[in-house]
């Protein structure tokens, strides 16, 4: 059999290809490894809405239960951080979500996450994926219903923990007072049912909220090619001044202001930086991945506050959370996570963050970027993810390493950065950054300028300067 690998954000694969039951035995087989040489007993396991997860969450708990491994498991869908929130209240030592996160409906996946709240770190992934056998162990599995009765299985309510756990953190009351509506998108994700309890039905537009596996074959990550119908609802509706989508397991945001124009993630942890220090004078480090535009650093050094870069992966930025006092910690793909949480991307909590930002200063999302504008100064930024050949993919990249492009069409390179892709600067606020995903067979191409106009323009250069072998 295929050895299986994690990527960047866990195991990923075609349900009924590579995503089998026997592959996931194998998954969970080296994870019950690792636990048992760590002496660590206990887990908090769960999935979203994807197809088979009840499967594949039950395949995986009788496989931990064969060696003796105490699991939490909830009887319905749960995001990603109610799992990692349920990881550090429960006080178990690994989480395991059964989910693919943002790819399309035909995948699923396996991830990790650590006794702190966050993804595993790397060095335990590595260990797991070392101890994966080459073919499933023929062991004989337990029951649920053996399992439950031996104290090895325990159901618990992971969306009911992680809602009062957001009520005793935020100011809903405030939240709640709001005189206008908020359209919620949740890609058919697993975010739906604690949205809809958190905020009042009144007060909501929602959009995609019900149970549907095949997502109607969309990819469920919040960018917006893939929300259109969201932004056009918001557009029509005056009453609305506020979208938020999550992406499938809801640990990512989307954002869209009044007029129904997308709010990148750059955008939002520059709006979670100013609200933090700036509204409510804390303080600590801000840590952002490689992709992640420069004006953040540029609001830190402003407002006296350390910042680090790290490698693209939420699992970087979680590692330093676990170390250091981390005030914003944030990527490009819509993972960002704040000081008085858990150190994990939430997209529900950051939604609510934004949110009660707006309640408490009375002021619309429009009013609170031009405040990050002022601070910063205007940018924007695009992506396009190329679907290439591994040929062309690898190409490309041999001729980043090479230092070939010295130029992106008439844009010429003044500087090249490559702590995990390369990045190339330019002029005038403007850089390129290109970099193969780690979990799809696509090349990303990065832009950051003036507006979305002039992105768009630097991503046609590089398009054209990357294909034209």
């Amino acid at each position: 059999m295929e050895p299986i690998k994690f990527g960047t954000d866990g195991w990923r694969a075609i349900i009924a290809q590579e995503y089998t039951v026997e592959n996931v035995k194998r998954v969970a087989e080296g994870t019950a490894r690792w636990l048992t040489q760590n002496n660590k007993t206990k887990v908090v396991i769960g999935h979203d809405c994807r197809f088979g997860g009840q499967l594949f969450t039950e395949t995986t708990t009788r496989v931990l239960g064969a060696y003796g491994i105490k699991v939490f498991m909830p009887k319905q869908f749960v995001s990603t951080p109610m799992v990692s929130l349920g990881v550090v209240k429960l006080k178990a030592d690994l989480g395991v979500v059964i989910t693919a996160s943002h790819n399309p409906p035909s995948y699923n996946g396996f991830k990790l996450k650590s006794h702190f709240g966050g993804p595993s770190l790397p060095q335990d992934i590595a260990a797991v994926e070392a101890l994966i056998p080459d073919v499933p162990v023929n062991i004989a599995l337990p029951t649920l219903s053996e399992m439950h009765a031996k104290g090895l299985l325990e159901y618990v309510d992971l969306e009911t923990m992680y809602v009062n756990h957001v009520e005793a953190n935020f100011d809903m009351k405030t939240i709640r007072k709001i005189n206008y509506k908020i359209a919620y998108d949740a890609m058919y994700g697993a975010g739906q049912s604690a949205m809809m309890r958190l905020l009042p039905k009144s007060k909501m537009v929602t959009l995609h909220c019900e149970y549907n596996p095949g997502m109607n074959g969309q990819a469920p990550e919040p960018i917006h090619r893939n929300l259109t119908k969201l932004s056009s609802i918001i557009k029509n509706d005056d009453k609305i001044k506020l979208g938020i989508a999550n992406d499938g397991d809801a640990d990512r945001i989307g954002m869209y202001d009044e007029d129904g124009n997308f709010v990148d993630s750059h955008h939002i942890l520059l709006l979670l930086l100013l609200y933090l220090k700036k509204y409510k004078n804390l303080t600590g480090k801000v840590v952002i991945t490689f992709s992640v535009t420069d004006k953040m650093k540029r609001m830190a050094e402003k407002f006296g506050l350390p910042y680090e870069v790290t490698k693209i992966g939420f699992k970087y930025i979680a590692e330093i959370m676990t170390q250091e006092d981390v005030l914003v910690g944030g990527e490009e793909s819509g993972g960002l996570a704040v000081k008085g949480h858990i150190p994990e991307r939430d997209g529900i909590w950051i939604g609510l963050m934004i949110l009660e930002f707006m309640a408490k200063t009375g002021k619309t999302l429009k009013q609170l970027i031009q405040e990050v504008y002022d601070e910063v100064g205007p940018f924007a930024s695009d992506r396009d993810d190329l679907h290439l050949t591994e040929a062309q993919k690898q190409g490309i990249i041999k001729a980043c390493k090479s230092g070939e492009y010295h130029s992106l069409g008439k844009f010429k390179v003044e500087s090249t950065e490559n702590i995990d892709g390369y990045k190339f600067n330019l002029s005038k606020d403007e850089w390129v950054m290109l970099r193969p995903s780690g979990t799809e067979p696509v090349l990303r191409v990065y832009a950051q300028a003036p507006t979305l106009a002039a992105a768009r323009v630097l991503l046609d250069a590089t398009q054209e300067t990357i294909l034209k072998n």
